[in-house]
């Protein structure tokens, strides 16, 4: 037994190092179950409407409370950490915002990517693992919540995961495996206190309460996920955001201790860093294609981008 656990303790030990050598900038594991509170927070947030239009976090409930019946087999799970803050940022002067998750290369790609990277090194190590699938923001998992678990931080008031020591400029990915390693250490406690500077700092009062967002009143949801017209109630509310939003992050005190990113999928492109307001104002689709190229910005389409940029371009 002893020895069996000191050769899963290597194991982990070899796969951390991996995924950092890939560049991820943590790693957590969780023993694959059912996460029950998770469930009933998730079943009363749909109940109230607040996931909007977005009718996808309505279908497979079960499964996303539970990997195992979304991928049979699933023993574990491994979460991981992808650093997004960036070292440069667009300037703020006679420009419009947009988010800095989607400053580089669509991070669905990049990610999956180095996690399926990272799933052939754990099979060189155990075999074939029948099975085994490689997610990030693109199946019905609750990532924060998994991210939770594995010790990785805590879930803030605005709804973001946060590490203490980092900040939650990061994107979350998992790795389902068929076979059992030893879970990370507990989860960490929340540290947000009484602190409220999102809730406070939200202009369209999407952050309802404290952990709870409504998608309705979201800048992020209603200039990417939302269809049709954007409502007048929030024009003035904006804040210049064309492309998501940032604000509840960019107040949040644990952000002190966010370091730039070292992905270079994530850099500002030189055409991006250019563009002011009057070229967002009269941008086409192909210019939108150049600027855009293998961009999470791409998810809003050409369309999209014009309703927001038109929204708010006369405030």
């Amino acid at each position: 037994m002893a020895e069996a656990t000191k050769i899963q303790e290597n194991l982990i030990e070899l796969i951390k190092a991996e995924a950092r050598q890939l560049g991820f900038d943590e790693l957590g594991i969780s023993k694959a179950q059912h996460l029950p509170e998770d469930a009933r927070l998730m079943e009363d947030w749909l109940q109230q409407g607040f996931q909007a239009n977005m009718s996808y976090l309505e279908r497979n409930r079960e499964k996303r409370y539970d990997p195992r019946l979304l991928v049979e087999g699933t023993a574990t799970v491994i979460t991981v950490l992808q650093n997004y803050f960036p070292s440069e940022k667009l300037t703020e002067e006679n420009n419009y915002k947009i988010a800095k998750y989607a400053y580089g290369k669509d991070y669905h790609k990049l990610i999956r990517k180095k996690l399926e990277k990272l799933l052939n090194f754990i099979e060189n190590h155990t075999g074939k693992l029948e099975g085994a699938r490689a997610f990030t923001d693109s199946a019905p998992v609750l990532d924060r919540a998994w991210a939770q678990k594995s010790g990785l931080g805590f879930i803030g008031k605005n709804t973001c995961l946060i590490h203490p020591r980092k900040g939650s400029f990061f994107f979350i990915g998992h790795l389902l495996i068929p076979i059992a390693l030893e879970p990370s250490a507990n989860e960490i406690t929340d540290y947000c206190g009484t602190c409220r500077r999102c809730l406070d700092a939200c202009p369209t009062g999407a952050l309802v309460e404290a952990h709870r967002l409504d998608a309705r009143k979201c800048i992020s949801y209603l200039t990417i996920e939302h269809k049709g017209e954007l409502p007048e109630a929030l024009k003035q509310q904006f804040e210049g955001w064309i492309f998501g939003c940032d604000i509840c992050q960019d107040v949040c005190p644990w952000n002190r201790f966010a370091r730039p990113h070292n992905e270079p999928g994530f850099l500002l492109s030189e055409q991006l860093k250019k563009m002011q307001k009057p070229d967002w104002e009269k941008l086409d689709e192909n210019t939108f294609n150049e600027l855009f190229a293998g961009s999470a910005v791409k998810r809003a389409a050409f369309n999209g981008l014009k309703r927001n940029i038109d929204f708010i371009k006369n405030d």
